[in-house]
């Protein structure tokens, strides 16, 4: 594989960081920053906000750069505003600064898609963008980890400084192995492109990526003070415990881009039903410490089992717009994130912290009766047609 690749692949893994890490750190931080719990929940709804609302409009705006600069003033915003976070004072920068990072989230793994696929040989364009999204992965898996126990040792100021190192870390890769040859193909217009996303099948595909994810980020957001006060584990336990949700995550993207190679409707239903299954036992049985270990690693399993599927069929109905069609569906699994921690938030304050696995488990249930009703609808020659819309692009 080209090193441009691997350049993408670091910046994933900061980008992944940044936006996970803070799930492990909310008591500390709302503490410190003398907020309530679903307050500092807050901060995931901004961050998951501003890649809904900056994905699509930069996506649209870069459509001209070329992908080199454009990935590299992606990353400049994303180190800028993790150094903002690391040096914020008080609650109110510090929401700031989440939104400004965030900003480069959707459209970095946009334009990183189209490009890892430009770099390599037809029959390697998806083994390309896996190994991209592989940071993402790594980053569940060692940087949220790692970050959370950084945060609860030294601070979660700490945290923020080690994960504004990766930045320029990627920018230096990006500069010196993506080739200066990758400008962006003649970009169709941005009335066609919208056209394109406007399409029922598309909008239906970007909604199943909102409700899917919202079931899982009701939860997961809170996932530290419920291992905590329901479980019963120590706060020193939950960066390990973090470890099990990155294991399932790893093993849940890999078996759901299988099962969607062979079934793409099926994949999505069936994940979504095991997604509710999972749910149902967070309600039942995380006061069970070996129950709750089992649980969380089935999280990550479940939740990100629904990954492939959903960008395959979003993919699928946007083929003749590709960039944007990705970049939206990051921001839809972004507004996903920012519903369910809002949610949750509310749960919480109406209720207590199991009061989120219930709420969960409802939006799963909704997630996966669209699911099960659109499937059909969809036309299956298009649902089939994705590697071809691939090699196109």
């Amino acid at each position: 594989m080209p090193l441009a690749i691997y350049a993408l692949m670091i910046g994933a893994f900061g980008i992944g960081t940044t936006e996970f890490v803070i799930m492990g750190l909310l008591p500390q931080m709302a503490k410190d920053l003398g907020v309530t719990l679903s307050s500092a929940g807050l901060l995931v709804s901004g961050y998951a906000l501003g890649v809904a609302i900056g994905a699509p409009i930069l996506a649209l705006l870069s459509a001209r750069w070329p992908r080199k600069r454009s990935l590299i003033i992606l990353m400049g915003i994303f180190t800028l505003g993790n150094l903002i976070c690391a040096l914020a004072p008080n609650y109110s920068v510090l929401m700031v600064a989440r939104v400004l990072t965030s900003f480069a989230h959707g459209t970095f793994f946009g334009i990183g898609s189209v490009l890892a696929t430009s770099l390599v040989k037809p029959n390697q364009k998806a083994t390309a963008i896996a190994l991209m999204f592989t940071g993402l992965t790594l980053a569940n898996v060692l940087g949220v980890p790692f970050g959370t126990w950084l945060g609860q040792n030294y601070g979660w100021h700490a945290t923020f400084w080690a994960v504004t190192a990766v930045g320029p870390l990627a920018m230096a890769a990006l500069i010196f192995f993506v080739p200066k040859a990758t400008e962006n193909a003649q970009p169709s217009s941005m009335a066609h492109e919208m056209k394109v996303i406007l399409k029922p099948q598309v909008l239906v595909s970007l909604l199943l990526t909102v409700i899917g994810f919202a079931g899982v980020f009701t939860v997961f957001t809170y996932i530290a003070p419920i291992l905590t006060q329901i479980s019963g584990f120590s706060e020193a336990a939950v960066s390990p415990i973090l470890l099990l949700f990155g294991a399932g995550l790893i093993v849940g993207n890999i078996v759901g881009g299988k099962w969607a190679d062979k079934n793409l409707n099926g994949s999505l239903v069936g994940s979504l039903i095991g997604l509710s299954v999972v749910l149902l036992g967070f309600g039942f049985f995380m006061g069970f410490k070996i129950a709750a270990l089992i649980l969380v690693a089935l999280l990550g399993f479940t939740g990100f089992a629904t990954v492939p599927p959903l960008q395959m069929r979003a993919l699928a109905h946007a083929a003749e717009a590709p960039t944007l069609a990705s970049a939206l569906n990051i921001a839809a699994f972004n507004l996903g994130n920012a519903i369910g921690a809002w949610v949750g938030g509310v749960a919480i304050d109406h209720g207590n912290l199991l009061t989120t696995t219930w709420t969960g488990l409802g939006i799963a249930v909704l997630a996966t009766i669209v699911a099960f009703m659109s499937s059909k609808f969809s036309d299956a020659k298009e649902l089939n047609d994705i590697d071809r819309s691939l090699l196109t692009h």
